[in-house]
């Protein structure tokens, strides 16, 4: 797999510590979102359905850093919105990598251009580039025509500097897996780390909802790209474990571990997870760990889970299988998924009603700064308006 040994040591004896003292709840990734705010206005996209207000709210590098030292994961992914637009994220990325957390720095790369000499190759720092195919599929997904070709030399130039660099991809509706063999030849051939990529999550704020997958129909493509990938001479590098990937083509019976993945973001620490945005929030996140009703979440228990594959929620399911049988994960680390056969069935359905969050939505108040729009238009600064999305 795409993981360097470093972080597979430090994250494994991290996940063992905890197996040690009998926690059957720990984080293994911060979902931190710093911001909202966004260049783009993707089709699939939830996470930008705010007022102006809220899209200029931005969280303080304190109150970052002080997010990374309560929850205690070994890895941490700043997500938004997209961060290259927050002034201090050079100041909040070199807090992390101070405290050895892997920091994921998810952007569209938009504006990495401008913003690469604020930060230097490290074993601890990943450029993690959304990209959800080749040109004309990946412009169509993020609505705007020609980003395709400004993100490619980004990605080469960050490479060429030495920095780790993975791609983020999402698959919709539509997608062949030809096509999608095709993009991944493409960015392993540019020498990327390694590829993220799961279905997407049917958001309920979406722009569109047209294009999400269903589960069904998510194992079946996986399994045919994954067939496609055997005729491969250059195997593909992904950034998740081997049993994940098996969960992808249908071979695992797995539940979301949504504690595993928690968020903490402008309102507090959203429950339950990254993915879903309407259930409330935390005031710590002891809060979140002890007080969340879990059981109502997942697969089977909440239809706004349904059809989730989503590696935020699914890969800590599939690492601590993975703890639990080494042996069989080890194999399909060596033969790839099984791309044949029986599927394995998905959780039953236990609370078919759709639940009312116990918790309305609410703003959690925390300190933020609001970063006021300048009377002055210039192209780089009309990027960042409500009305670009």
């Amino acid at each position: 797999m795409g993981i360097p040994f470093l972080q597979k040591y430090r994250v494994g004896s991290y996940i063992l510590k905890q197996k040690i003292q009998g926690n059957k709840r720990y984080p293994l990734v911060l979902m931190l979102e710093p911001l909202f705010q966004c260049n783009l206005a993707c089709a699939g996209c939830g996470k930008i359905d705010y007022p102006d207000e809220t899209l200029r709210r931005r969280m303080s590098v304190q109150d970052c850093l002080a997010a990374v030292d309560e929850c205690g994961a070994p890895v941490i992914s700043i997500a938004g919105g997209e961060p290259l637009i927050h002034k201090e994220m050079p100041q909040i990325v070199k807090g992390i990598i101070s405290r050895k957390k892997f920091v994921y720095l998810c952007t569209n790369a938009l504006l990495l251009e401008d913003k690469m000499d604020d930060y230097r190759p490290s074993p601890y720092f990943t450029f993690s580039i959304h990209l959800d195919g080749n040109k004309e599929r990946h412009d169509t997904s993020v609505c705007r025509e020609g980003v395709y070709d400004k993100v490619i030399p980004v990605i080469q130039e960050a490479l060429k500097r030495g920095f780790r660099v993975t791609v983020n991809c999402t698959l919709f509706q539509n997608e062949t897996p030809e096509e999608v063999a095709e993009f991944f030849d493409t960015v392993t051939e540019l020498g990327i780390e390694g590829i993220n990529v799961s279905p997407g999550f049917s958001y309920e704020h979406a722009p569109r909802q047209d294009v999400f997958l269903q589960r069904s129909v998510s194992k079946r493509l996986f399994r045919s790209i994954f067939q496609e990938g055997k005729k491969r001479k250059q195997p593909w590098r992904f950034n998740h474990s081997s049993l994940y990937l098996d969960f992808l083509a249908g071979n695992q019976n797995y539940q979301c571990t949504a504690w595993g993945n928690p968020t903490r973001n402008l309102f507090g620490w959203q429950r339950p997870c990254y993915l879903l945005v309407d259930e409330g929030y935390a005031a710590s996140f002891r809060e979140l760990m002890e007080e969340t009703n879990w059981d109502k979440y997942g697969v089977g228990n909440n239809p706004k889970c349904a059809n989730c594959m989503a590696h935020c929620g699914f890969e800590p399911t599939a690492i601590n299988d993975t703890f639990a049988h080494p042996i069989k994960a080890m194999r399909v680390s060596l033969h790839g998924p099984r791309i044949d056969g029986p599927m394995a069935p998905d959780p039953l359905q236990r609370n078919p009603a759709s639940p009312k969050a116990d918790i309305a939505q609410k703003e959690f108040p925390i300190s933020v700064v609001v970063e006021q729009k300048t009377s002055t238009s210039t192209p780089s600064s009309s990027n960042l308006t409500r009305s670009d999305r």
